[in-house]
This record gives structure tokens, sequence and C-alpha cells, in this order.
């Protein structure tokens, strides 16, 4: 069962977002948080597994409790849910360690295959987001690909193995059944990954992968 805190400062929403995992049996909310603060203090409480975030909420915002989060319970996954899709909330969404990026006005269904995507350890971006990101990748590119490059030497043959499937957004037991390794070798093959780049999670670490040749845009 995968457990989820949900936040936002909208019951409405919130009470949408329920309905909406609750279709899937293997998905149970076991909070809601009206802000930021509330968020922070259920999850801490709660362990879940999967913290859905608005970006706008009062007293504190997704953003900074997405911040807060990867301090103080670092074994969550983060997953913003949002009206908006500037490039400054994207990018700070991922600098916070956010796992997974949706829109509101989305598909139903793009939040549970992102939640049960960043609970099995993977990322999910809507693709609309995906879209942006990839756009913005393109530009300056081959300035950054040496650099990028660079630090994928740094890894072990396997670990780029590794890389390579995250770039291609598959989940910690799709690289496992990909390369014959268990689930637990492929999370100790990530960490390894992410603290080696110095980047704090896979959607920055995919960046790289691309960036550096092991992923072709399109994949």
């Amino acid at each position: 069962m995968i457990r989820v805190v949900l936040a936002d400062d909208e019951a409405m929403i919130r009470a949408g977002v329920r309905a909406i995992l609750a279709t899937d049996a293997g998905i149970e909310v076991v909070a809601e948080a009206r802000d930021g603060r509330e968020a922070v203090e259920l999850t801490r409480a709660h362990r879940p597994d999967v913290v859905v975030l608005d970006i706008r909420m009062p007293r504190l915002d997704g953003l900074s409790a997405a911040a807060e989060l990867r301090v103080a319970v670092p074994g969550v996954a983060v997953v913003m849910l949002t009206t908006f899709d500037e490039d400054e909330y994207v990018t700070r969404a991922l600098d916070e360690g956010a796992s997974g990026f949706l829109l509101k006005a989305a598909d139903p269904r793009e939040l549970i295959i992102g939640v049960r995507a960043v609970a099995d350890g993977g990322a999910y971006l809507s693709p609309r987001i995906a879209r942006k990101v990839i756009a913005r990748l393109g530009d300056g590119r081959l300035a950054r690909a040496g650099a990028a490059r660079g630090r994928v030497e740094s890894l072990t043959p396997r670990e780029r193995e590794v890389l390579a499937l995250v770039g291609h957004g598959m989940s910690n037991q799709d690289i496992g059944h990909a390369l014959f390794l268990s689930e637990g070798t492929v999370k100790a093959h990530v960490s390894a990954i992410l603290q080696r780049l110095g980047v704090n999670n896979r959607v920055r670490a995919a960046i790289i992968a691309y960036e550096a040749g092991l992923v072709r845009a399109g994949t």
C-alpha cells in the first residue's frame, strides 16, 4: 500500500485529489494538510511514502515545504501538484528534491501514474512540463555536454548503465529486471550515482544522462 499525505489550501482540490487517488486500491491518503507547515508536521508524524504538495499555500509554500522535508524526512518522495508551470517553479522544485511535477489541469490518470512512479523510486513530470525541460536543455546543450560527460566518467560501468535507465524514466524495479539486479542493489547504485554526480534527485540525474548523451531526446 502506498501511503500519501496530501497538502493543498483549497478543500475542494483536496477532496478531488483524494477521490482520484481512491480509485486505485493500492494508494491510501493517510492525512490532509491545509498549508505547507502542517504538511511537514503530518509527514513527520505519519512517515508516508509520498507527499503531494501544492506550490502556493499559506504559512509555508510547497517549495519551501519540500526543502524542509528533504532534510527532515529524506526517504519521502515529493510530488508538486500545481496550476502553474513557470520555469522558475519547475527549476526550484527539482532543486528542492521533488521527484514529480504535475499540473492540476492534466489528465487525472497522471496523478496516479506519478504517485506510483515516485513511490517506486522513479520520477514523473507531466508531459507538458517534460517538453519544456527538454526544450530548455536544447539551449546551450553543447556547452554543457563536456561537463556532463566528465561527471559521468566518474561513475563505474555498472553505475553508467543504471544512470542511462534512470534517464529513460525507469523505476528501481524496472531497472532491476532489465539488469538482473535486486531492487535493493539498484537503490544502492542510484544513491551512489546521486552522490557522485552531486545532485539530489533522479530528475537531475536524468538531465545529466541526457546532456552526456546516454539518453536521446524523444526516448
